[in-house]
């Protein structure tokens, strides 16, 4: 299994050539754009999202954010998965624990890094980019269809994704045939 940026795991794979990784930096900066162009409009719906992993190295920030502990903030909060990701327990497919009743992320400072990334960062929209950018024949917006068109961050995805992977596309790199 191959780990880009230390932390998209890329199943099926075992390591990341030297094209990919530039093309992988296409996709990544694509993304990234969005981050900048339009930052969360904190509508909540995100919050929703089945995997919202914290990062062993961010549990001590997230405890403190939440005014505990690190061993109680695991206790009360992390379900840990047998493939080593540590999870936010939402109690019945609720929501995150820290959405607050009007939708702001009660430890928005100090919130976990796929909190920050989604959703213009997390590995299922940035492989996607990536797939399309290499691969002329293949439709962004069938790759995507799984984005609610209602939620702001994805409706400007939506809209724009097309002509950015189309302007990027005169930089990717394929490998050489041999």
């Amino acid at each position: 299994m191959a780990i880009y940026r230390g932390k998209y795991i890329l199943e099926g794979l075992d390591e990341i050539t030297p094209e990919m990784e530039h093309n992988l930096d296409i996709a990544y900066d694509i993304c990234l754009s969005y981050k900048d162009e339009f930052p969360c409009a904190m509508c909540g719906r995100c919050c929703h999202q089945p995997n919202i992993v914290v990062l062993p190295e961010e549990i001590d920030r997230v405890a403190g954010a939440a005014g505990m502990t690190p061993f109680m903030f695991r206790r009360t909060y992390i379900v840990e998965m047998p493939d080593g990701r540590n999870l936010i327990n939402k109690q019945n497919d609720g929501p995150c624990p820290f959405l607050g009743d009007d939708k702001r992320c009660t430890i928005w400072k100090d919130r976990p890094q796929i909190c920050d990334d989604f959703p213009y960062a997390v590995s299922m929209f940035m492989s996607r980019v990536y797939l399309a950018l290499t691969n002329p024949d293949i439709d962004i917006m069938t790759l995507i269809s799984y984005m609610d068109a209602r939620w702001p961050c994805t409706k400007v995805i939506r809209r724009t994704i097309s002509s950015k992977i189309k302007e990027r596309r005169k930089d990717v790199v394929f490998p050489e045939a041999h």
